[in-house]
């Protein structure tokens, strides 16, 4: 597929912003192009939060999601707001605190994010990061190369290594939601 609209909602404070900056950055290394858009309720920290992102071979001539074709969703607030606008047969990624209907029309992988960044690495900072990871992992829309490139460029110095190992676990949470 040569375009994909990717739609990236949580909390506010949960760092989507970032994170879709940096799937955007990933997909320009690679030499896509791509566009990045985000919008928080009027709640702010802790109300339902999107960042949008595009990505294309091709010339990208409307910045915003229409029908998405991925979506992720951190929170039940965030899942529950935004799930209408994911395509039929699209992949719905949720952390595994979020719960879906019965005969939802998605590809659903429902996977521990929040909890492998607050439990395994002790930093719920790094939740938007193992969020990229499982994205990445699952719907390989960039290189893990690329979006390790994008992290590393984005994020404080000195969490580096903390960010890279959040990464890894993401990319080992979509390998195991993929059955290998």
């Amino acid at each position: 597929m040569g375009k994909y609209e990717v739609r990236l909602s949580g909390s506010g404070g949960q760092g989507l912003l970032l994170a879709g900056i940096i799937l955007a950055e990933a997909a320009i290394i690679e030499g896509k192009n791509a566009v990045q858009t985000q919008s928080y309720g009027p709640e702010a920290r802790g109300g339902a939060s999107k960042s949008e992102v595009l990505i294309s071979e091709d010339v990208i001539d409307f910045p915003k999601v229409r029908i998405c074709d991925i979506l992720l969703s951190l929170t039940q607030k965030s899942y529950e707001e935004y799930n209408e606008g994911l395509k039929d047969g699209g992949m719905l990624i949720i952390d595994n605190s979020v719960e879906i209907e019965e005969g939802t029309k998605y590809k659903i992988y429902s996977m521990p994010i929040i909890d492998t960044a607050v439990d395994v690495l002790g930093k719920p900072m790094v939740t938007n990061i193992v969020a990229l990871g499982a994205i990445v992992g699952v719907t390989k829309i960039v290189s893990t190369s690329a979006l390790e490139a994008a992290v590393l460029k984005r994020v404080p110095k000195g969490t580096e290594d903390l960010n890279r190992k959040a990464l890894t676990l993401g990319f080992e949470m979509a390998e195991k939601a993929l059955g290998k």
